[in-house]
């Protein structure tokens, strides 16, 4: 979850789907109330882990920190030098991702249709919105915190990608590499402004996680098909965004003083301005679609020996 929500145009909600772990997730975020407060005050710290189910809150937390931690600058770096078969790894992964929740939807009918329009013409169109640069500003991080946890963990809806669109994509990765500058130097004075900036990013992705799981939940109880459909509407618009040759209409200066594309459109590998390695794409998208058939597997597999 946290190498793919380093990626814009790739949703970590969409790997825990396809986990396995989604219901769990969203389930386990809920618990996290005054409930468990109380039982901490009459039932002490262990009966109050097990009750938000800590250890797998826990081990997910850790996961995906250290996923990112690791993973912002590898992933930064294959998409500058391999960028075509970046995305076509993705674009596999995500078209394997739509056919996986497609098999879950019981019975399709006239709201589940329109519901997958909606989603597919809204995700497009963030697709296509013209992101804005960032004021590097708490309020404004604490804002893309919200907004883009949000985004995280619905499937098909990139967190990394809305970050972009609000311009704090550059900051937010900026900040992460800062930090491992930080510890690496025994800088604290870079620590101390990268560990400022993610608190305050981290509180807004709280309070989004915490107000947005209870929708999420509501929404899966009462309206399994309907939101499963809306899911699969914003993966297919997403398409889209990660669609590995693109044409780059405008750029912009990263935080490294770098130039890099800004607003880019989608086109055929054909019209592509150098070599379009349709060879290697196909084989990285077939790699990225066996992936997710491949995790399902396990998933059901460690399902049986629980």
């Amino acid at each position: 979850m946290g190498a793919a929500d380093v990626v814009p145009g790739v949703s970590g909600g969409t790997i825990a789907f396809i986990s396995g772990i989604y219901q769990e997730l969203i389930d386990s975020i809920n618990k996290i109330n005054l409930g468990a407060l109380k039982t901490l005050k009459t039932s002490g710290i262990k009966a109050a882990w097990a009750a938000i189910n800590g250890n797998f809150l826990a081990a997910l937390i850790l996961g995906i920190g250290i996923s990112i931690f690791t993973f912002s600058k590898i992933i930064t770096h294959l998409l500058e030098v391999q960028p075509i078969l970046v995305w076509s790894f993705f674009f596999g992964l995500v078209l394997a991702s739509i056919v996986f929740i497609w098999k879950e939807i019981t019975h399709w009918k006239l709201r589940a249709i329109v519901t997958l329009l909606i989603g597919t013409v809204l995700s497009y169109y963030i697709t296509i919105a013209e992101p804005v640069h960032s004021p590097d500003s708490f309020p404004y991080l604490f804002l893309s915190g919200f907004l883009a946890i949000i985004a995280m963990i619905l499937p098909g809806v990139s967190g990394a990608f809305i970050l972009l669109l609000m311009g704090s994509y550059a900051t937010v990765i900026g900040t992460i590499n800062q930090l491992r500058e930080g510890i690496t130097q025994m800088n604290f004075e870079i620590l101390g402004q990268a560990l400022l900036k993610l608190f305050v990013f981290a509180l807004g992705a709280i309070l989004g996680l915490k107000l947005f799981s209870r929708v999420l939940t509501w929404m899966f109880a009462h309206h399994k098909n309907t939101t499963l459909a809306l899911l699969i509407g914003f993966m297919i618009g997403s398409l889209n965004k990660i669609w590995p040759w693109k044409e780059v209409l405008e750029t912009r200066i990263n935080s490294h003083g770098e130039t890099v594309p800004f607003i880019e459109k989608s086109i055929l590998p054909q019209y592509f301005d150098g070599d379009p390695k349709i060879i290697g794409a196909i084989i990285m998208a077939l790699a990225g679609f066996l992936l997710i058939f491949g995790l399902e597997k396990l998933a059901l597999q460690l399902g049986k020996k629980e």
